[in-house]
């Protein structure tokens, strides 16, 4: 297998494991006032920045048609309900978008180049393995969030690309 390909397949498996619990999560745990980051907020957050970081440099960057510039922080808030959640759909929208731009852009990127992004002083492959942990930590976080509901969503071990 391929470097390119590797890479395409772990990213998938990663997208596939936080779908399945993006799928599974109950509106109750989805937008659940107590935790200070909520569920929907978590899977949004870590899926743009997985798009953000597929571009050569920020520059390049081309948001989603239904983003919201107030979403993508996860910095606290004194108002609880200062932002509007996405729903499970709109975020499984973005997800299906986000698997089809790993496809496309990783295929196109030269693993060799420096990242294009000034604060991530590595190459293009190393600033995909970073983003692929990055997804997965929020992933993982979100999967014990439906583990203390009993529900567990198994593992993706890889992917075809």
């Amino acid at each position: 297998m391929h470097t390119k390909a590797a890479i395409q397949s772990q990213f998938l498996a990663t997208l596939e494991m936080l779908k399945k619990a993006i799928e599974v999560c109950p509106d109750e745990i989805w937008a659940d006032p107590e935790p200070q980051n909520k569920f929907w907020h978590i899977a949004f957050h870590a899926l743009f920045y997985a798009h953000f970081y597929l571009h050569p440099t920020p520059e390049d960057f081309v948001a989603w048609e239904k983003h919201r510039d107030d979403v993508v922080s996860l910095e606290p808030s004194d108002d609880p309900n200062a932002v509007q959640p996405y729903s499970q759909a709109e975020v499984l929208e973005y997800l299906a978008f986000c698997q089809e731009q790993v496809k496309a852009k990783v295929a196109a990127s030269d693993l060799e180049a420096e990242s294009g992004f000034y604060w991530l002083p590595f190459s293009t492959l190393e600033k995909h393995l970073y983003n692929i942990r990055h997804v997965q930590l929020h992933t993982g976080e979100l999967c014990e969030r439906l583990g203390q509901a009993g529900i567990d969503i198994g593992w993706v071990g890889k992917m075809p690309v």
